[in-house]
């Protein structure tokens, strides 16, 4: 068995759904332009860190000298489905995207993917240099999961796998280890399809194929700091924590299957929370509530905001 296969083995035992390899060169000129543009036109809105280090998320071999290789690990994140309706309550309570049911998937992810470093360097020896990445390293990790093999930019701008949908983490190590690229063309892709464009709640998704991240009810409810204006925020409804319309309504999620990693813990309550509970929540129980939550990233002021937007939406709308 070659070394690549005895990776990709050990990555699906850790319980990663994808594996590839990509050659660890700069992302292609033409996606370089398009990131560059986008961050001219304002799209970033107050993501000031996606200015940084610009160079990092364009090469990875600024990110790690001598790089050779990006292995690229996925995760299918896809929410159980329910068995039974919950219980009816006459609160009301706010939504939760389907990610932030789960626990924290930085560290899960990256727990796994130094002990796949482990393993590597105990095949290949200790001298293995490589760097660890989980999203907020600053990486174009979807260029490089399409350069993997493992899929195709959307028009959600999501990474779509053909049969995982587009509810998918993903990690990656870049190492000074040369491995074969595992690329090739994808059969499939979305350009008969505008469903997500117009299930947008606020038009960040474009017709012009831009994505406008300083309107996506993602952006507004966890990375938005202050007031939300109210143009925007009724647009908001009574999404607490997110939103997936885009993911939702796409055909490649349709019939994917649930996530199988049976470690990764998914709380099933944190579908809909009670948001007069969030508005009497105190600092301590809110950091014990979401320790191991995506939740807790955007902090309690910022969760009661949200919680008082979807509030005032829920009753404009009764």
């Amino acid at each position: 068995m070659s070394l690549s296969q005895d990776i990709k083995h050990k990555t699906i035992e850790l319980g990663f759904d994808l594996f590839g390899v990509a050659e660890a060169s700069p992302i292609d000129a033409e996606q370089a332009e398009i990131f560059t543009e986008w961050l001219k036109s304002g799209f970033a809105g107050q993501m000031a860190y996606m200015h940084r280090n610009l160079q990092k998320r364009l090469d990875p071999a600024v990110l790690l000298e001598n790089a050779q290789s990006v292995i690229v690990v996925g995760l299918n994140y896809t929410p159980p489905k329910q068995k039974s309706k919950p219980p009816y309550s006459a609160a009301p309570a706010g939504k939760i995207a389907g990610y932030a049911q789960y626990e924290d998937y930085h560290s899960f992810i990256k727990e796994r993917l130094y002990k796949l470093l482990d393993f590597i360097k105990s095949l290949a020896g200790p001298s293995v240099k490589a760097r660890v990445c989980v999203d907020s390293v600053p990486i174009a990790e979807r260029a490089m999961a399409v350069r993997a093999g493992l899929g195709f930019i959307g028009k959600n701008h999501m990474l779509i796998n053909p049969e995982l949908g587009c509810r998918i983490f993903l990690g990656e190590i870049v190492t000074d280890l040369k491995l074969p690229s595992t690329g090739g063309p994808i059969n499939a892709d979305c350009s008969g399809c505008r469903k997500c464009l117009d299930a947008c709640p606020t038009g960040a998704l474009r017709s012009d194929g831009q994505f406008d991240a300083g309107v996506c009810v993602n952006y507004l409810t966890i990375e938005y700091k202050g007031h939300i204006p109210p143009e925007l925020a009724g647009k908001i409804g009574d999404r607490l924590f997110g939103c997936e319309e885009c993911v939702d309504v796409c055909p490649y999620q349709k019939n994917t299957p649930a996530c199988g990693n049976r470690q990764f813990k998914f709380y099933r309550d944190r579908a809909r929370i009670d948001l007069q509970e969030i508005l009497s929540l105190d600092a301590e129980t809110f950091e014990a509530k979401f320790a191991d939550s995506p939740i807790k990233r955007v902090g309690l002021e910022g969760l009661k905001r949200n919680a008082r937007i979807c509030l005032a939406n829920i009753t404009h709308s009764a």
